[in-house]
């Protein structure tokens, strides 16, 4: 079946944000998250401890109104409560209230278990057992396909949170550190930043807030057409000294409650059919350029799949005959409607001419 092409014309309506929020410790990041449930203008907020234990102190902040997420520090659970705030977010968004908010005290917290897991994998695999039984304190050597899992686990997390039907806050330490050459080892007096996390933790964000001890903060980047920021390109923007997540999302990202809705993201499938063959590739590249119906013939009587020596699959087939259609018709079209020569052969009905 030939693709069909659907378009839509952009909304221009503005998503609830993926709020990144990093700095070196204490710095008021958790702080701040606990204020955001105190306004007025937001619903129920759910508040996931990892690592941190401060959830419970932020409480006696003046109004603050989140609710602790209670879980046993495995990743099962803490996966499956992001996924049931998720759905009551929607659920929230469907009828109209304030929009929920989730806030994951820290995302650090979060890459270190992934990491962990990962660590304990590896562990267990026939070679680093030999290793460790001759050796209890060897360096076990973690393999990709242990970090392409943890990988994996990291991104089916981050798509609920690009995905969420409200306000997403995650929290992340960030400090300066030595700057590593290309042969690993550090770069004397050179240091450089470093959000620690997932590698790709920044660029998930829509917006990305450093805080800092000795003043207010600054907006990093921040995906916006109102105010956004771009890393690269614009100096980042420092934040009024009375900032707040409230004004942050609702003043200068101009969140509307009435108006703004979830990102849309779509789930890629990378499915698991094989790569077309150089021999297919060829055959289809001759169709589309065949001068002529004779030359197009002589390609047509290629589409076999039972003839292993032209090594084309059944599926390979329906894209070669769809192919050979579009260009008879580009052919007739060019000649006047009269074609050079039948096509005949053991084709579907309506190939030949």
């Amino acid at each position: 079946m030939a693709f069909k092409l659907n378009t839509r014309q952009p909304t221009g309506r503005i998503p609830w944000p993926l709020i990144l929020i990093e700095g070196p410790e204490k710095a008021g990041k958790s702080y701040a998250a606990a204020l955001l449930s105190a306004s007025p203008k937001v619903g129920r907020t759910f508040w996931i401890d990892l690592g941190e234990g401060s959830a419970d102190e932020y409480g006696a902040i003046k109004g603050a109104r989140y609710e602790i997420v209670e879980h046993d520090g495995t990743w099962t659970q803490i996966f499956a409560a992001v996924e049931a705030i998720h759905a009551i977010a929607a659920r929230a968004a469907e009828n109209g209230e304030p929009p929920v908010v989730l806030v994951i005290d820290s995302m650090t917290a979060e890459w270190d278990l992934l990491k962990d897991w990962a660590a304990n994998r590896a562990k267990g695999s026939a070679t680093n057992r030999r290793k460790l039984a001759q050796d209890p304190n060897a360096e076990i050597s973690i393999s990709t396909n242990y970090w392409n899992d943890a990988n994996s686990r990291h991104r089916k997390l981050m798509r609920l949170l690009m995905t969420f039907s409200g306000i997403a806050v995650m929290t992340a330490r960030g400090k300066w550190v030595a700057a590593m050459g290309d042969n690993g080892q550090p770069v004397e007096g050179k240091k450089e930043y470093r959000v620690e996390g997932q590698k790709t933790l920044a660029f998930d964000a829509s917006c990305w807030v450093r805080l800092d001890r000795d003043g207010p903060g600054m907006v990093i980047g921040c995906r916006s057409v109102h105010n956004g920021v771009r890393p690269g390109h614009d100096d980042p923007k420092p934040m009024p000294a009375d900032w707040s997540l409230e004004w942050l999302v609702f003043d200068a990202l101009q969140c509307d409650p009435r108006e703004s809705h979830v990102r849309d993201v779509v789930e890629l499938q990378p499915g698991d059919e094989a790569p077309e063959s150089p021999r297919f590739v060829a055959l289809m590249e001759a169709i589309r350029s065949a001068p002529d119906t004779d030359a197009l013939k002589t390609h047509w009587a290629q589409i076999d799949p039972a003839a292993a020596e032209h090594e084309i699959t059944a599926e390979e087939k329906d894209k070669a005959t769809e192919a050979v259609r579009v260009r008879k018709a580009e052919l007739l079209k060019a000649s006047g409607g009269v074609a050079t020569r039948q096509i005949n052969g053991a084709q579907p009905a309506g190939v030949a001419v």
